[in-house]
């Protein structure tokens, strides 16, 4: 099940699913460690006798954001217990602090007592062993611990705190958890558990009649007792609803810092825009890490998840997001690849959020042979997004922090790391990790990485650097427009692999060509970037109602279809939104524009109910495959926004006609 709804600080994340219930707790680093690891910490309510969990059949449940903010809007209702809850859920925006408010109106003629439950069930540190869950008199708090995690929960409802609680067993010895003792609407009330356990507690509400009340959950996450109590006062002290009002403004004043046009985008459009911004700062952990993504279900099918920081993720979301103005949010993610940059210049696969080397399948040893176990796109990439932050915000000082210890390493490596007899890199393996050779989209990423070194190398007066690096860049293009591009074909191939010695193309039809024009090598109308890009747009169109282009031809992953001919492959958000970003950069009149605004509608459409984008959609229904959140997505729907309004500016100020003019001709057309 994708996560609907995510809230988190860089230090603290919480995903949540279509019903409200937490999945992932990400402490203390984003992506690192999950102690819900997609478990369910349900939410239940007791009336006039009556229990059901928010899951249950009845419910209607309706999921959004509050506008431009990282407070969740959540209208459950239920016809047959005649009440509605209105969830509001936020992270505090520095502290480790969870905060939930639960508005219950109840549509009855007659005053009732309504009981709302909280199931716990945590696995810190990602295991059930030796977790303990305790009662804290005190405090009249619940807190669950192990090593140096703790977590403590509280809640009030008026003047009251939390009304019961219990501790327990799950999944052991066929206990399900205290979950199940929650559904007579009483709680037992045991003290303390050990070893593989949740919790649960209640509030108590009196609502009169046709009238409502409003209740508060708050979770407090630290490193001792002492830390989350303290947490937990100062939530007690500032009054939770008061909390997590100042979170709701403090995102709206965060989306909205920038002073900008959105040219005649329409407000769905620009209201994603927004609520991307902000995803991906839940996405981005304080010391550098951009996390690819934070959806543990990806776990059913892979044994494995995305809560990675792949370099190339990374810095093209840096890229995007430094082009819409927030430089100082991804400054971090620059010294994580300088602090992690191995000792021969490259990066490798990907990496934990700590900094420590993430899990890999690419081999030291193929078919008897030697190789880096690398994509080198991955090391350039970092570099070439360095540069445009440079370009857009003029950091000499972050720059030249950088110099030595990031862009001269990483640059010597790709000078060095090329095929003499061809002019291009060395093998390694493609952006989406699945085969290893010379790919037309790490060429061109190390085209511009290194252009980006001659740069900065120019920049600080090293003259003799900056001409090797733009050399080495040189040979690079040349190796490129050689070996890369197929005049029979009329465009630009997928890459090159070997065989017996000979050098043999892929023909493939592949979106990530598109980066021939994005990091430099050719301009965007030049005529074989135009052939290539027209034949990535029909050749890999989805012919479904849903629409949207596939990866390249044939694509196996999450493979939902056959017929290949019509359905290449699943649509992903980022591939259909490179298509657009090409039609933007070679866009001659507004009129020009009209196929890219559509784009950006159709990634609006296919948004969850709540504004989250996921890596695929369905071919069939559209609904979503892989991971949701993927930061990528929201990322590439940023860049593209952000292009499309500077490229309408442009053209306007040249002189072309306004929009109700330029959509006539268009129609003629």
């Amino acid at each position: 099940m994708p996560r609907h709804l995510v809230v988190g600080n860089g230090k603290f994340l919480i995903n949540l699913d279509r019903y409200g219930y937490m999945r992932d707790l990400y402490y203390p680093y984003v992506g690192q460690l999950n102690h819900i690891c997609g478990y369910h910490c349900r939410i239940g309510v007791w009336v006039d006798g009556s229990f059901s969990w928010l899951n249950g059949p009845g419910w209607d449940i309706r999921l959004s954001y509050a506008e431009d903010s990282l407070v969740t809007e959540l209208a459950a209702a239920h016809a047959g217990l005649g009440i509605t809850l209105l969830i509001n859920d936020g992270v505090h925006q520095r502290e480790n602090i969870f905060l939930k408010r639960i508005r219950i109106v109840s549509r009855s003629g007659t005053a009732r007592e309504v009981r709302v439950f909280f199931n716990q069930d945590f696995v810190i540190n990602e295991t059930e062993v030796g977790d303990t869950a305790a009662y804290y008199p005190a405090l009249n708090t619940v807190f669950h611990y192990k090593r140096d995690s703790y977590f403590m929960v509280n809640g009030s409802a008026g003047s009251e705190g939390i009304y019961q609680y219990t501790t327990g067993v799950k999944r052991f010895r066929h206990a399900e958890g205290t979950w199940r003792d929650a559904e007579d609407g009483h709680l037992m009330g045991n003290a303390i558990a050990q070893g593989s356990v949740d919790s649960t507690v209640s509030l108590r509400l009196f609502i009169p009649p046709e009238g409502e009340q409003t209740a508060y959950y708050w979770l407090t996450a630290g490193k001792t007792l002492e830390e989350v109590k303290k947490l937990d006062g100062y939530v007690r002290d500032s009054g939770p609803g008061k909390l997590l009002d100042r979170v709701k403004i403090y995102w709206q004043r965060w989306a909205n810092k920038e002073e900008r046009s959105y040219a005649d985008l329409p407000q769905s459009v620009v209201r994603l825009f927004k609520q991307s911004l902000l995803i991906v700062r839940t996405q981005t952990d304080a010391g550098g890490a951009i996390i690819a993504a934070n959806d543990s279900d990806i776990m059913n099918s892979n044994r494995d998840h995305y809560s990675y920081m792949w370099p190339r993720d990374g810095a093209l979301i840096a890229y995007a997001m430094t082009t819409a103005g927030y430089n100082e949010m991804v400054a971090p993610f620059f010294n994580f690849c300088a602090n992690v940059l191995s000792p021969e210049g490259y990066l490798q696969h990907k990496f934990n959020p700590d900094g420590t080397v993430g899990s890999s399948w690419h081999p030291y040893i193929q078919n008897g042979h030697m190789q880096l176990p690398i994509q080198e796109d991955e090391t350039a990439l970092v570099l070439f997004a360095l540069w445009q932050d440079y370009k857009l915000h003029g950091s000499l000082e972050k720059a030249q922090s950088l110099y030595r210890s990031l862009i001269r390493r990483a640059a010597r490596f790709m000078t060095n790391y090329i095929e003499q007899d061809l002019d291009l890199p060395k093998p390694s393996y493609d952006l989406w990790e699945e085969r290893y050779g010379i790919f037309t989209f790490t060429a061109s990423a190390v085209y511009g990485g290194l252009m980006a070194a001659a740069n900065f190398a120019s920049l600080f007066g090293d003259d003799e650097r900056s001409g090797r690096y733009r050399r080495a860049a040189e040979q690079i293009k040349a190796g490129i427009l050689k070996h890369l591009y197929d005049e029979e074909l009329g465009r630009f191939v997928r890459g090159l692999y070997k065989d017996n010695g000979a050098w043999i193309r892929d023909t493939t039809l592949e979106s990530s060509v598109y980066g021939i024009f994005e990091f430099g090598v050719l301009p965007a109308d030049d005529p074989r970037v135009v052939r290539t890009m027209e034949a990535n747009r029909i050749g890999l169109a989805v012919g479904t109602a849903v629409g949207g282009l596939a990866r390249y031809k044939n694509d196996y992953y999450f493979q939902r279809s056959s017929d290949i001919d019509n359905i290449p492959g699943n649509p992903w958000i980022i591939c259909t939104l490179w298509i657009a970003e090409w039609e933007i950069a070679a866009a001659k009149t507004i009129a020009d524009l009209e196929s890219p605004r559509r784009t950006l509608e159709w990634v609006v459409r296919h948004a969850l109910e709540s504004g989250i984008l996921p890596e695929q959609l369905d071919p069939f229904d559209g609904s979503p495959l892989s991971v949701a959140p993927l930061t990528w997505s929201h990322a590439t729907y940023v860049l593209a926004v952000t292009k499309y309004a500077q490229k309408y500016k442009q053209l306007a100020a040249a002189g072309e006609p306004s929009k109700d003019k330029a959509r006539l001709s268009f129609d003629a057309k």
